[in-house]
Parts: C-alpha cells; structure tokens; sequence
C-alpha cells in the first residue's frame, strides 16, 4: 500500500461552481470563518448556554484557590477581617476617625465599607488577568471569552457571601439589631455584582492586550478606596469643597455601593452624627441603578468586539 497522499488540487472550482468566489462559495455551502465573532443576540445566547460551566468554573477556581493553605477556605473570612483590624487601628483609633458615631457602631461602619470595597476591588483585579492568565484554556476550547471574567466575578461573589457570615456577626455585636432594611441588602448586592461584572470584562479585554495594566491596577485601587470613604466619612472631608467635585463625588460607583449597603445593614449609622434612623435619598438607588445597568452593558459591548481576538497572537 502506497503511503504516499496525494497532491490536493488548488484549481480554480469547476462545474456548478466555476466562476464563484471564495465568499459566494462559503454563502452557498454555509461555511464562515473559524473563531469569527457572532452577533450580539447570539453570543448572549451561547453565553447562557454556559451558565453552569460558568458557575461550576467558578466553585472549582474558589476551592483549589486555597488548597494549600493549612487554613484553607478560611482564608476567604480571615484576610477581610485583618484589614478591617489594622483600618480599625489606624483610622479609627489613631486618627480618632470613630468618634461621633453612636455607641461602638464605627467598627461595623468599617467592615461594610472594606468588605464592599474589597468585591469590587478583587472582581477589577482577577477580571484583569482572565484572559491572560488562561489562554491555554481559550485556545484548547471553543466557548465565549465573557465567560472567565464573568466567572472571576463570581467567584469574588461565592467569597463575599461566605464573608458575609462573619460580617452579620461584626454588626450584631456592634449593637444593631436587624430590621426591615436588611432586606435590601439582596438587591445592593445584585446592582453591585452587576457592575462589577461590567467592569470587569472591560479591564479584561484591556488585560488582555497591555499586560503592564496589571502592574498599575493596585495603585488605582488604592487611590480609589482613599477616594472612596471606605474607613472615613469622605462627605465630612469635602463638604467646604466646590459643589461640582461635591457632586463628582458623590456620583462614585464605590461610595454609592457602600452607602445602599451601610444604610441595609444599620440605617442608624448611615448617617454619622445622627443616632437615629435615616432614610436613604432615593437618588442614591437611582444612582446605583443606573451605574449597574451602564457599566454591565458598555462592559460587556466592549468586550464583546474584540471577541474574536483572544488567544491569539
């Protein structure tokens, strides 16, 4: 038996075929290009259809992230606490920034505010490195690219929740009783996830193509916290500030997202110098609202466009 194969002939098409181009003859045998991006209805469709690889991705990366920690998963409850401890040393103690909130309430006021700030610090930071980190995933396998940093989202998301644990305890011991408002805490945290995960297919794509953004990421970060009043009352700092950066920040996504969970958890600390309970001004919801559906849709456009670019190169 012969071994050797036959030339393949790269003639022009004869027959029925002959004098169509490459383009009419894909049209006529329904062929189309290899990793090419579908439109926007479909690839949301595809995206659904790996809702559960998504989510069992997600639960996987989470368990094996602390695997060889002798602490293990309790890692995911012990690291936030740290920071609230040291924040609490510095800012409230140091800098004597818990005076003037009613009774011991400060230390649950800080805790929201790390634990908060941490979600969308951490869902910036992994959605950065989703697909850089896995391009041998993405070049082995066909599936939309939105789903890693989706996935990195929830996996910040599956933290949270078991941190929220040790959170509940950190308010009720710091004299809040639960009330009505706690439960808003479930539509806060949707809004939240929800611009998180826009955010984070935008730093993805961006990720993907500067590497160096990763390096510069933490101190945004940090600039944004500071910015953000996650350990202080930043409207006590600007309140003699022009009313236009007055404005500017008070449209911060962080401190918005802070400010629906603060007042969910404990009302009567929203606001700092008043020992009762408050109202939250609907414009903060309007603003959360508003900051989850614009993130997530220009995110996941953005991302969306350059589909067909990932993994390769």
């Amino acid at each position: 038996m012969s071994t050797v194969s036959e030339p393949v002939s790269l003639s022009a098409p004869t027959g029925a075929d002959a004098g169509l181009t490459p383009k009419q003859l894909a049209d006529k045998y329904g062929l189309s290009v290899s990793g090419a991006r579908p439109g926007l209805f479909a690839y949301t469709k595809q995206l659904w259809a790996r809702r559960h690889f998504i989510w069992a991705f997600a639960t996987a990366r989470l368990v094996a992230q602390y695997t060889d920690a002798k602490l293990g998963q309790l890692w995911q409850v012990v690291t936030p606490l740290l920071n609230c401890g040291v924040f609490y040393l510095v800012f409230g103690v140091i800098l004597a920034n818990k005076q003037g909130f009613p009774g011991h309430t400060y230390i649950s006021w800080l805790c929201i505010g790390v634990f908060v700030f941490q979600f969308t610090q951490n869902a910036v930071q992994s959605g950065t490195r989703a697909i850089s980190d896995n391009l041998g995933l993405i070049r082995a396998l066909h599936f939309p690219r939105a789903s890693l940093p989706i996935a990195f989202t929830v996996i910040q998301l599956q933290q949270l929740l078991i941190s929220m644990v040790v959170l509940v305890v950190t308010v009720l011991a710091g004299g809040i009783k639960p009330g009505k408002t706690w439960l808003l805490i479930i539509p806060a945290l949707l809004l939240q996830t929800l611009f998180n995960t826009g955010i984070s297919l935008i730093f993805a794509r961006i990720g993907s193509k500067t590497s160096d953004i990763s390096q510069l990421i933490p101190f945004v970060m940090r600039a944004w916290m500071f910015l953000s009043g996650v350990m202080f009352s930043i409207q006590d700092k600007i309140q003699t500030w022009p009313h236009y950066i007055q404005t500017i920040m008070a449209l911060n996504p962080a401190s918005v997202y802070m400010d629906l969970l603060r007042h969910a958890f404990a009302p009567i600390i929203y606001n700092k110098h008043q020992a009762v309970h408050q109202t939250i001004p609907p414009h903060q919801w309007a603003y959360g609202i508003g900051w989850a559906i614009g993130m997530f849709v220009i995110g996941y456009v953005f991302f969306w466009k350059a589909e067909e670019e990932y993994g390769r190169g």
